[in-house]
């Protein structure tokens, strides 16, 4: 089967992107270089395609309802124009996906899902969605979306909208026009900066692209792919769906229980993780640094006490902090700054050291 392209697909061939299969998707993994771009969301500004992301709409009068049956999170705290990270749960308390939900109005929810899960997710909500006066739409083909990070963003963006942008709070949106295109404006992201993510029409997806990057362009914006929003998510310890967290994974064991709101009411898992909560968990995701010039990867073995004990989730040299970093689940009782475990780097037992989490935290203006 041929990958499904983006709207912008032509823009990152014009750009010399090398471009990669990624969730059935052709997308840019770099343009310039992984490390330059990560570099430039860090220091003024990175413009990231993410229009593979998945959307879905759940609008009725039990639309709230349905959100907070399949979410850990509580969807009835938000207002109309904001925003919250949530986790999509299964009956075990364990992710089907992580997701960001809008609220467009009480009856209206926009759901912003990862690319490769779209499809399960829709089926998932859908099933939880039976008898419920509810419509749940996979609107994604209706939507581009456009990642602008970084310090500088704001003050790239503002010229280009008549929508005064600082009034904007972090996971807030709105709609406006950007470049003369009506869009929508949130104000969050994948890589621990500023920014704002741009939703609209996909034939509206290269003018706006176009608009941006040529007035980023004298300020240092340059365009980013998915190599850099991966080291970048990493620095910030966000999490990655398929490797820090999954189906096997809970809300608690993925250090997560902020977005977990058991006393909202009943939602999909909530028994589970209330008695994970009274009994505690066996294992937890941690941050560690690698005491050592070999990186550890996706995937390499981890050994405690003597024995194999699961694997890199995620590992990779961390390009602003100069450090090799990651993220592995520990047994719990291990889990605290300063332990000390191994990485199996090639053959080679390598030394690692729990850290303080997030590794990289932007300095608030």
């Amino acid at each position: 089967m041929s990958n499904k392209l983006t709207p912008l697909n032509e823009v990152h061939r014009r750009l010399g992107a090398k471009l990669i299969s990624f969730a059935g998707w052709e997308m840019p993994v770099q343009y310039q270089g992984a490390v330059q771009e990560h570099l430039a969301v860090r220091t003024c500004a990175g413009l990231f395609d993410v229009s593979h992301m998945g959307e879905i709409e759940i609008k009725g009068n039990d639309a709230l309802a349905l959100v907070q049956k399949v979410t850990c999170n509580d969807a009835s705290k938000l207002k109309d124009g904001q925003i919250q990270y949530s986790g999509l749960m299964t009956e075990k308390g364990t992710f089907v996906d992580d997701l960001l939900v809008h609220r467009l109005n009480a009856q209206h929810f926009l759901l912003c899902v990862n690319a490769a899960n779209t499809e399960k997710d829709y089926a998932w909500i859908c099933r939880h969605a039976d008898q419920m006066n509810v419509e749940v739409l996979n609107t994604s083909d209706r939507y581009f979306q456009i990642a602008l990070q970084g310090p500088l963003s704001l003050e790239i963006l503002q010229p280009l909208t008549d929508t005064d942008l600082h009034s904007i709070k972090y996971y807030w949106f709105t709609f406006a026009k950007v470049a003369n295109v009506p869009v929508m404006i949130a104000r969050t992201g994948y890589t621990g900066e500023d920014g704002f993510e741009i939703y609209g029409q996909p034939e509206d997806a290269v003018p706006v692209w176009d608009a941006i990057l040529d007035a980023g362009r004298p300020k240092g914006l340059v365009a980013a792919g998915l190599a850099a929003r991966n080291t970048l998510r990493l620095e910030a310890k966000m999490m990655l769906y398929g490797n820090d967290i999954d189906e096997t994974t809970s809300v608690l064991e993925a250090d997560l229980g902020w977005i977990l709101k058991l006393n909202k009411g009943d939602f999909l898992g909530r028994e589970v993780l209330e008695k994970q909560k009274q009994a505690g968990v066996q294992r937890k995701i941690v941050g560690f640094e690698v005491l050592d010039k070999a990186p550890a990867r996706d995937g390499y073995p981890i050994i405690v006490d003597s024995a194999e004990y699961g694997k890199v989730t995620s590992g990779s040299p961390s390009p602003y902090l100069k450090k090799n970093i990651g993220l592995a689940y520990l047994p719990t009782e291990k889990a605290v700054v300063g332990y000390e475990f191994a990485i199996l780097v090639r053959g080679r037992q390598v030394p690692a050291r729990v850290v303080e989490t997030p590794f990289y935290k932007r300095k608030k203006n």
